[in-house]
């Protein structure tokens, strides 16, 4: 899609938004820049005049957000105030959050909560949500659950904002007629075919035609509002590409016609032909990094456990991401949080005598800071430098690893080479942030010889231990054909190396260590896959693919 089509799909995403604010919940708006302030613009034109915008930082503490004691109010007058939170202040309008891809959990279910109830203990709260996501990376998203409760996901490309083309003053029908039963075939089949597994977007996409009749003044909805909805609101969330219907052999005779049973009326109805046009119609919008996406299988957004290539959130006392507070004691490094003391100590003034410009603090009511910091995250690539490897694809596993390593070295990573072959593994590199130390130890990398494959693995889970109790976080990159003929002790017997080189990769796995197998075998057999199974480790089979390629699929690995 070119940029000036991402924008007007932007426009029109907002403009149907204002339309029906709660019933499609609100929108994700990904990039920066003017284009971004240009759509803001558009969605407060196409609001109702009056409405309310409240602007939401990602680490706001629960009584400014839910409602609570109005702490300065309180100690003022010596008894207790409340008020309203953000979410009630902003109902009827929008609730607009700056950097959500950093929102907290914890503010994340809150918000989530008050989206599916409309009310915070019993004021109402519907609004419009606004997510502006200023992540880089693939896995800097907002939290997967307000996304799936937002009818619009649109990224915005680089570039300068131009005028939406004026609408004039609209005239909006009272009521839209119920949709036809080919509209509603064709939405929930192009969902289907897309690969989308949440009942919302279907859902979704219904209300975005209603409001895209609504918006063009009529009272029913036509095809073009369902391709306008299913462009906007399936497209983005697309995680496969439709499956092609087999092609029709030619029969000289038609066979006879299958008797009826009682469930005949079950079988799946062959595609209508909206359902066809708007699925064309979807797939023609979609923009290449989302066709990219979906063909190497990254479509599908899944949780994962363990830590790929960002480091593990920890709590801390001393810095770091705020947490809100809680109740302890200051003292051994731990701080002093004095606002939520006060707003502990607050209500109960009264019952100790406190007078007015007096706060009367007891143990109880002391509160301490809370931070999140991200572990430091160290990649640890075990190179296979054996003559099966060498002959084959060494260089092109020192162009992959060499890519890795600046693309570490720019995110202040830390990064760690172990290479093997002849008899035995030995770590080239520490865990170092030196690019120049890690282009050196690379290009010194000779090869041939054996393949100790249990050496090196044993290598990189030691070495990721180690990296480990220094508080950093491990990621295991192993580069080899799998195909293991040096065993644990220096002897050339095959089997008993492939069973040490399985032994090896089973304690990786029970260690929980994130980690990559890249099979660089010209011809990828079955040892590379039992083994990155073993690992737990996501395998990735490249026979043909050049470094760019190669370091390409490790990163997505990572990430995902």
């Amino acid at each position: 899609m070119s940029e000036a089509g991402a924008l007007d799909d932007a426009y029109l995403a907002v403009r149907l938004l204002a339309i029906d604010p709660v019933g499609l919940g609100g929108i994700i708006l990904r990039g920066r820049g003017e284009a971004r302030d240009a759509v803001l613009d558009v969605l407060r034109a196409s609001m109702p005049e009056g409405s309310p915008e409240r602007r939401l930082p990602t680490h706001i503490d629960d009584e400014r957000l839910l409602g609570g004691l109005d702490l300065t109010a309180t100690l003022a007058t010596g008894r207790t105030v409340s008020r309203a939170g953000v979410l009630v202040e902003a109902d009827g309008g929008l609730v607009v959050v700056p950097m959500a891809e950093r929102m907290a959990d914890g503010i994340a279910s809150r918000i989530t909560a008050v989206l599916d109830n409309g009310a915070v203990e019993g004021a109402a709260a519907q609004f419009a949500l606004v997510l502006l996501d200023d992540g880089i990376e693939a896995d800097e998203r907002p939290p997967v659950g307000l996304a799936e409760r937002l009818a619009f996901h649109v990224k915005l490309l680089e570039g300068r904002a131009y005028e939406p083309t004026p609408l004039g003053d609209p005239t909006f029908p009272t009521e839209v007629a119920p949709p036809s039963e080919s509209v509603l075939s064709a939405l929930v089949g192009t969902a289907e075919a897309l690969g989308i597994e949440s009942a919302r977007a279907p859902i979704f996409a219904l209300r975005a035609a209603r409001a895209s009749a609504m918006l063009a003044g009529r009272e029913t909805i036509i095809e073009d509002d369902v391709i306008i909805a299913a462009r906007l609101v399936l497209g983005p969330r697309a995680t496969r590409f439709p499956q092609a219907a087999p092609e029709e052999q030619p029969a000289e005779e038609p066979p006879p016609p299958p008797p009826e049973t009682e469930g005949a009326g079950e079988e799946q109805k062959e595609p209508g032909p909206m359902e066809d046009v708007v699925l064309e119609a979807v797939l023609a919008s979609l923009p290449k990094d989302v066709l990219a996406k979906i063909a190497s299988g990254g479509g599908r957004r899944t949780a994962v456990n363990r830590a790929r290539g960002a480091g593990e959130r920890r709590r801390s006392s001393q810095r770091g991401r705020p947490l809100g507070a809680r109740a302890g004691t200051p003292g051994g490094g731990l701080r002093l949080s004095l606002i939520d003391t006060l707003r502990a100590a607050a209500p109960w003034q009264k019952l100790r005598g406190g007078g007015v410009g007096q706060v009367r603090i007891r143990r109880d009511d002391l509160r301490i800071r809370r931070f999140e910091t991200r572990a430091e995250a160290t990649t640890i690539f075990a190179v296979d430098a054996s003559g099966s490897s060498a002959v084959a694809r060494l260089a092109e596993a020192k162009g992959a690893v060499e890519l890795l390593l600046t693309e570490a070295y720019v995110k202040r990573a830390q990064v760690a080479l172990v290479a093997f072959r002849g008899t035995g593994a030995e770590i080239l590199l520490a865990p170092t942030r030196s690019l120049a130390r890690a282009r050196r130890s690379l290009g010194d990398l000779p090869g041939g010889g054996g393949t100790p494959l249990a050496a090196g693995l044993t290598a990189a889970h030691d070495l990721a231990q180690a990296t480990k109790a220094r508080g950093r976080t491990p990621f295991i990159v192993v580069l080899t054909d799998g195909r293991a003929n040096i065993a644990a002790d220096g002897s050339m017997v095959r089997e008993v190396a492939q069973n040490d080189a399985e032994a090896a990769a089973r304690i990786i796995g029970q260690s929980g260590f994130a980690s990559a197998f890249v099979d660089i075998s010209p011809r990828p057999r079955s040892e590379g896959a039992e083994l990155a199974a073993l690992m737990g480790a996501r395998y990735l089979p490249l026979p043909r693919a050049d470094a760019a390629k190669m370091h390409a699929a490790v990163v997505a690995a990572q990430k995902g």
